[in-house]
């Protein structure tokens, strides 16, 4: 059997985790051959391929990123992009693929699924914003740099009595600000699920230096003021219709140094938060995946995303992971109102 693996969408720590789980147990299990498609779904269109074999993966598990690369290329965008993956496929005597991405990417496969390709799903993103499963790998990884940076900025805006704006990654779910937040004790989290109140965050940040202590607050990058729209950093669409987002820490620091007359900092942690080596919690969920996608493959269970549910790795079909996203439910987090703007 011949299986063909790809990396989708904005990469992150755990790919190469998975990639080698899915090669190892493919290669000594099954007795496959694994085929790597290059950047993402430009891979499939364009034929770009590598070879997969154990030597390949050896020494990948604490790596970043990903060995086969990544790209937003959308085939849905393109003039005959699903059927020209279908004969890439067909050429490169391809079985099966096994898709790791986010919503984006699983969303291409479901419709490729829908039009008889056989892929499974491994969750892949930062944000934790796939629906049906409890944790993506990725997000562990992201939170820790995240809570790390809250601890080391905390220290420089105590010397300078600042109030620091520290904005992280979170189009529409703000789970990295949520935990990076609470973990890093901050004293304001500003999400994507709730529009803030600037004066609200001013009287926080007040109360905070009335106390003499310098205020951290924690925003995601699709945070809306109340009355406001997204603060982006261009104009221009990629290939799923989706802004560039960046700039509303910075806008908030102006808004409260504006307003308070005390100095005020923003810190943009952007693509920091998707480097470097995974946690050990992000390696092992996703080889966990890999391992469970392999299996899916081998008994011919198609147009399914691996996913977590408590301790287990479950099955659920690609239509239900990719309907919606998953956001973060402040009614289950009432212990932390106080934090939320």
């Amino acid at each position: 059997m011949r299986v063909g693996v790809l990396t989708g969408g904005g990469d992150c720590p755990g790919l190469n985790a998975v990639i080698r789980a899915v090669v190892r147990k493919g290669v000594e299990a099954y007795r496959w051959e694994v085929v790597g498609f290059r950047n993402g779904w430009q891979g499939p269109l364009d034929g770009l391929t590598r070879d997969l074999g154990l030597d390949d993966v050896e020494d990948i598990l604490t790596r970043g990123g990903t060995i086969i690369g990544s790209s937003r290329t959308n085939p849905y965008k393109i003039d005959g992009g699903p059927e020209r993956i279908k004969q890439t496929l067909a050429e490169h005597r391809i079985d099966a693929l096994i898709a790791i991405g986010g919503e984006d990417t699983l969303g291409v496969a479901k419709r490729l699924t829908d039009d008889g390709v056989n892929v499974v799903g491994v969750p892949k993103t930062i944000d934790n914003d796939l629906a049906n499963t409890d944790y993506t790998f990725g997000f562990d990884t992201a939170v820790h740099i995240a809570t790390e940076a809250i601890d080391r900025l905390r220290t420089t805006a105590e010397s300078h009595h600042r109030a620091l704006v520290v904005e992280v990654m979170g189009r529409h779910a703000g789970w990295i600000a949520l935990h990076s937040g609470l973990a890093g004790g901050a004293n304001v989290i500003l999400v994507p699920e709730r529009p803030f109140s600037v004066e609200r965050v001013v009287k926080w940040v007040t109360s905070r230096f009335e106390r003499e202590y310098a205020p951290i607050i924690v925003v995601a990058e699709g945070a809306l003021p109340e009355g406001g729209g997204e603060v982006l950093a261009g104009g221009e669409l990629d290939a799923f219709g989706h802004v560039r987002l960046g700039g509303v820490g910075q806008w908030l620091a102006a808004e409260i140094a504006r307003r308070t007359g005390k100095e005020s900092r923003a810190v943009i942690l952007g693509h920091i938060q998707r480097g470097g080596t995974p946690t050990a919690y992000d390696r092992v969920l996703a080889t966990r995946f890999g391992l469970h996608a392999a299996d899916a493959v081998h008994e011919g269970d198609f147009g399914v995303m691996v996913a977590l549910r408590g301790t287990d790795i479950v099955r659920v079909s690609l239509t239900e992971a990719t309907a919606e996203l998953k956001t973060v439910p402040l009614e289950r987090y009432a212990e932390a109102e106080v934090f939320f703007g």
